[in-house]
């Protein structure tokens, strides 16, 4: 009987192990790239944690100033920038799993409107790509980011848009907007992050500031987030950190 019970008590601490180790092990694993690192500032690294409801979104990450002026973009999904996603859109529902031109005003929008026009189109496609920040696949993991972009004494902000197609709720319905065609590939519209960065501290966090538009017509901002909810489990949560010993 004593050996039962010691058995037990055995295997039951060292599932514990094994699960903390695993838990550990998924939330350190980052993908992790360096942009502008002849910079002047100090090194910031943006740590940005997947959540619930991660499945190969599309996002944008970009700094402008106080008054809300674009600055520059520090990264962008390939598919959005290059505009070329991983299934090609053939007419307004059809889509074949080749990798080929499609057009998504609504993937986007705050920030499309934000940067302006690519040699005099608004939404980067293959004839006029969006080229000035590092691209890559939506990441699979967590990701993080370092970069010396902007100098410590300079206050600015830093944004992120991101958006998930097809992740419909019971407000945005497949037949809310029936005939918008950007809609029906986007649902939930994007979320906008946003946080100022100043020198009194080197320690800050993301925080939702509204959505887009939803069918991609335009670059306002709405702030009621109520209607929204797997599009805000994308992430987990934005991170920024700032050595300012490293300039």
């Amino acid at each position: 009987m004593k050996f039962y019970i010691y058995f037990i008590i055995l295997l039951t601490f060292s599932l514990a192990i094994v699960q903390c180790k695993t838990t550990h092990i998924e939330t350190e694993t980052k993908l992790s790239i360096i942009v502008d690192s002849d910079g002047d500032g100090p090194e910031m690294t943006i740590s940005i944690i997947n959540g619930t409801g991660y499945n190969k979104p599309t996002y944008v990450l970009w700094l402008e100033d106080l008054k809300g002026n674009y600055i520059k973009t520090l990264f962008i999904t390939k598919s959005y920038a290059s505009g070329i996603f991983g299934y090609e859109m053939q007419g307004d529902s059809l889509w074949i799993k080749n990798p080929g031109p499609s057009y998504q005003p609504a993937a986007l929008p705050y920030w499309t409107h934000k940067k302006g026009n690519i040699n005099g189109a608004l939404i980067p496609s293959p004839e006029n790509p969006f080229v000035d920040a590092y691209t890559g696949a939506t990441p699979e993991q967590n990701f993080e980011i370092k970069t010396k972009s902007l100098h410590s004494n300079n206050k600015y902000r830093l944004l992120l848009e991101v958006n998930q197609a097809w992740d419909w709720n019971s407000f945005w319905t497949n037949n809310k907007f029936p005939q918008s065609k950007a809609y029906q590939h986007s649902a939930q519209p994007s979320i906008i992050y946003a946080v100022e960065i100043n020198p009194d501290s080197n320690h800050f966090f993301l925080n939702f500031i509204g959505h887009g538009d939803a069918k991609g017509e335009s670059g306002k901002l709405f702030t009621n987030l109520t209607t929204l909810t797997t599009a805000k489990e994308i992430f987990n949560s934005i991170e920024v950190k700032i050595n300012q010993g490293n300039i």
